[in-house]
């Protein structure tokens, strides 16, 4: 077998070339190829989800301390002192693995629905990148960036309804097992304390499994933290506004009409952040910058057909099993 010449031919010169002509170097297809940046590799990916691991533990060490003296979970008192303490004695993050477990399981799930249902209908996409940051959770949740069109509103239904049905067949299950092991008696009330609302599937799960006791009187243990932690992020993702994953279900099924709702739904927020929770504030704030429009559909003629249109009902009927008004109250 001849030797590879660096000209691109085979133990010979290209044709039409002489020995005499100077030769002109073709890049071979690798060298074509535009050069992956790190941080848009698998192993940066990974390394944010590490880092996003470490925050939770952090974070659910001091939950599961709360729970085992009997006070609310999430607090404001993360000193100095909680963290030299952690440096001294590092096996103590072992305590946060039941809320930072659960909590990633969730969180990943929800944008593994996304990614697969994106390879599936071969749209370009990104592994999920997590946040890290120093918030009540440990973390600013998770998102995949879509780098391609959508070709019809299936699509985009299914790539929009499949992270938050992944996402809420996780937390069901694991809020199931918190309330069924859960304390019934009101936690000791701290000055920086802060309590969490009770979503409706909260107060019926309570309600069947736990007969006589009080949904507003029962103490999440740390995965149960996690879990509520979870059904508000699907009560988020599924508001029919904007980028959502809601609006994307609900452009989906009503086509253009979906604008009216859109908007209606985001001027909503703006009472409810006045009068109930100052969170709905900055997320319509955050809803605006991304955009009140949806994503662009290459097709958008293609009906969605009887069993997408069962499945927006059911993404309805789980926004209204997870929405709070007033997630939380600070004491």
């Amino acid at each position: 077998m001849g030797e590879e010449s660096q000209f691109g031919g085979i133990g010979q010169l290209p044709a039409g070339q002489t020995p005499w002509t100077v030769p002109v170097w073709v890049p071979s297809r690798h060298a074509l190829r535009p050069r992956k940046r790190w941080f848009h590799s698998l192993s940066f990916h990974v390394c944010l989800f590490l880092l996003t691991l470490l925050t939770t533990l952090i974070v659910g060490t001091h939950i599961a301390q709360n729970y085992a003296q009997n006070i609310p979970a999430f607090d404001w008192d993360l000193s100095w002192a909680y963290f030299r303490e952690l440096a001294r004695h590092p096996e103590q993050l072992l305590l946060g693995m039941p809320f930072s477990f659960t909590l990633l399981a969730i969180l990943l799930a929800h944008e593994l629905g996304h990614y697969f249902t994106c390879r599936h209908y071969g749209i370009d996409a990104t592994y999920p990148y997590f946040i890290a940051a120093p918030t009540l959770i440990g973390t600013l949740g998770a998102f995949i960036r879509i780098k391609s069109p959508f070709v019809n509103r299936r699509e985009l239904f299914d790539v929009g309804i499949a992270g938050p049905i992944a996402g809420f067949v996780l937390a069901i299950p694991a809020l199931i097992a918190a309330i069924s092991l859960s304390r019934g008696t009101m936690p000791t009330i701290t000055p920086d304390s802060i309590t969490l609302g009770s979503p409706l599937a909260v107060i019926l799960l309570t309600k069947l499994l736990r007969s006589g006791v009080n949904p507003i009187e029962v103490i999440l243990s740390p995965v149960g933290c996690a879990a509520w932690v979870g059904l508000f992020a699907t009560a988020l993702n599924l508001l029919p506004v904007g980028q959502l994953d809601g609006g994307h279900i609900l452009y989906a099924a009503l086509g253009e009409k979906y604008c009216w709702f859109s908007r209606g739904f985001f001027l909503i927020l703006l009472p409810l952040g006045i009068f109930r929770w100052h969170g709905w504030l900055v997320w319509a704030v955050i809803l605006f910058l991304l955009g009140l429009r949806h994503p662009r559909v290459i097709d958008p003629e293609v009906p969605l057909g009887r069993n997408r249109m069962i499945l927006a009902v059911v993404a309805a009927i789980m926004l209204v099993l997870t929405f709070l008004p007033t997630p939380v109250q600070i004491q």
